[in-house]
């Protein structure tokens, strides 16, 4: 029948005798690993390579239409739950949603003062970077991005895991936005700054 063909060749999960149950599944469930901010990448790299090798179209293409369907399916739920997970801003969103805590990237803008005082500074700098045409400023800028960064990441570390504090986690997501947003523009900088 195609519920025992679906269940014996198409999933890769042994627990899922529907392949489709595996859609309700969240992302950290359908890779095996914890439900937390902090995961090990490489054991999140590998399960990744096991899902996709197992739910890949191409390894179904001989199978029938409703085979080849539910692997795209799965494949697309697998490549989604992977890139989720592997950025650190989609994975603290992602928990923060799981617990119930809308992050509210669009509608909600406000940030500490001295988060919004750094802002002003990095602005500045990469104006002066810019209007210098300096490849070192805008390194300099970017190594403090970058430490920046890190220390967000572990304050996003001991929201979620340390504290369950999913509200001051969701803050601290609109932060890294902020960052990953200015980082951007570094990059563009220093892209206009080689082409001339």
């Amino acid at each position: 029948t195609r519920r025992e063909a679906a269940s014996g060749r198409l999933f890769c999960c042994p627990a899922a005798a529907d392949p489709m149950s595996v859609l309700s599944r969240n992302h950290f469930e359908l890779f095996g690993l914890p439900v937390r901010f902090e995961i090990d990448t490489a054991a999140l790299d590998a399960a990744y390579r096991g899902v996709q090798g197992a739910v890949h179209p191409d390894r179904h293409a001989g199978g029938t239409a409703a085979d080849r369907r539910v692997a795209m399916q799965l494949a697309t739920h697998a490549n989604e739950a992977y890139r989720t997970l592997r950025d650190p801003a989609r994975r603290g969103a992602y928990l923060c949603a799981l617990a119930g805590v809308d992050v509210e990237f669009e509608s909600n803008t406000a940030m500490p003062a001295q988060f919004l005082m750094q802002q002003i500074e990095w602005r500045e700098a990469l104006d002066d970077a810019r209007a210098a045409r300096s490849a070192a400023g805008l390194q300099a800028l970017r190594e403090g991005l970058e430490e920046a960064r890190d220390a967000l990441l572990a304050r996003l570390a001991r929201a979620i895991d340390a504290d369950g504090d999913y509200v001051e986690a969701a803050g601290d997501l609109r932060q890294m936005m902020f960052l990953d947003r200015f980082s951007a523009e570094i990059d563009d900088a220093e892209e206009r700054l080689l082409e001339a």
